[in-house]
């Protein structure tokens, strides 16, 4: 890595703590946790799933923070994690008596995607957990969500038959029907967080991992649609920090969880990505009805949707809520940096294709689409 790509790290990093305030999460910039202001009232915190994506960055964190974890999972996700934190092994379908009789003063739900199976888990610990936060999504709104709703005025996803358990078709109204279940069973105690697209370190997705692997690559890289559109995103540590840090504030209720705290371009997430990248690069922005004739979908590409999607309000989500919490955000930067770190350190370095964890437009197609491009334009 060349001293130019560090150098810029840093001073990124020591604007976004100015800009942030003494709240920037020091610990997700890589220092050692004992160099972390810890919490006056250390918690006993129970966390549902806690090995995936999200939550090692939760352990992690309210760990240097003098919390003490207990996990509870099937133990197939990356067991040999955290060998000195307490793990207790069940299943939330019909698997949860290892936590009965039990105390902690908060849970930490990262795997609840059934409304059947988050009733369980609620109506189990409710006398004995003091306050149960759930991650959720911003798919939990209606497609007729405007630009600027905040949580408790934007209209919810619903389904016809709540006991459907087709979490690929249902995702959102699942959620919104599992929020529901821990209100329900906590009351003022419950906490929702609404994430959007969740980037960093451990990302299994391609969603902001793509730019960052094709940057790296070099060469003319396709962008959809125009370089003033919006995108929001969020770095799972300041996800993760930010919701351990409402636990032990003792806060309640729905928080959107999207960044950055500025409105951000595709013009700047990807310009952003390059400053940290020695790829020599140049980038051609291509119209959505052109990438529509080629069978070029949106959100498979980048978190992006065109202007003509019904969804496009989900690019403009209100986060007044979560910033007067105390959610800060790391620079891109950062992200950016750390995401490329972990990219080169990885031999299945394997070209995207298709939607979902290998997202994105193949190479030799994205090659192939921009001299059609050209041909069309003349450029």
């Amino acid at each position: 890595m060349g001293t130019t790509r560090r150098d810029f790290l840093r001073m990124s990093g020591a604007a976004g703590a100015l800009s942030f305030g003494a709240a920037a999460p020091l610990f997700d910039l890589g220092l050692h946790p004992s160099q972390t202001p810890r919490s006056s009232a250390p918690l006993k915190i129970l966390i549902l799933g806690g090995t995936g994506f999200i939550g090692p960055h939760q352990v992690r964190y309210a760990m240097s923070q003098g919390h003490t974890v207990t996990l509870f999972n099937r133990g197939q996700t990356n067991p040999g994690l955290f060998p000195n934190v307490e793990k207790l092994r069940g299943d939330r379908d019909g698997g949860l008596d290892v936590l009965r009789g039990r105390e902690w003063d908060a849970v930490i739900d990262n795997s609840g995607y059934v409304p059947r199976l988050v009733r369980d888990s609620a109506q189990l610990l409710k006398d004995s957990v003091g306050r149960y936060l759930f991650v959720s999504s911003i798919s939990v709104y209606d497609v007729s969500l405007t630009a600027g709703q905040n949580e408790y005025e934007a209209p919810i996803a619903t389904m016809e038959d709540p006991t459907i358990e087709d979490t690929r078709q249902y995702y959102g109204p699942l959620k919104a029907l599992c929020e529901q279940e821990v209100e329900a069973a906590f009351g003022d105690r419950a906490i929702s967080v609404r994430p959007g697209v969740i980037a960093g370190p451990g990302d299994p997705t391609d969603r902001i991992r793509h730019w960052v692997a094709r940057v790296d690559r070099g060469g003319e890289i396709m962008v959809p649609g125009e370089p003033t559109d919006r995108v929001q995103y969020i770095d799972a540590r300041d996800l993760t920090g930010w919701s351990v840090r409402m636990l032990e504030q003792g806060d309640s209720g729905l928080y959107n969880a999207v960044g950055p705290t500025a409105p951000l371009s595709s013009a700047e997430l990807v310009y952003g990505i390059r400053a940290v990248s020695s790829g020599d690069v140049s980038f051609t922005w291509v119209d959505e009805s052109f990438l529509a004739e080629n069978e070029v979908s949106e959100y498979s590409y980048m978190p992006w949707l065109p202007s003509t999607n019904a969804m496009h309000a989900f690019n403009y989500v209100n986060h007044t809520r979560a910033l007067g919490t105390g959610l800060t955000f790391l620079p891109l930067a950062t992200t950016a940096f750390d995401m490329l770190e972990e990219y080169h350190a990885n031999p299945d370095r394997h070209e995207p294709g298709g939607f979902g964890r290998r997202g994105g437009v193949p190479w030799a197609r994205e090659t192939e689409l921009l001299q059609a491009w050209h041909a069309r334009t003349g450029g």
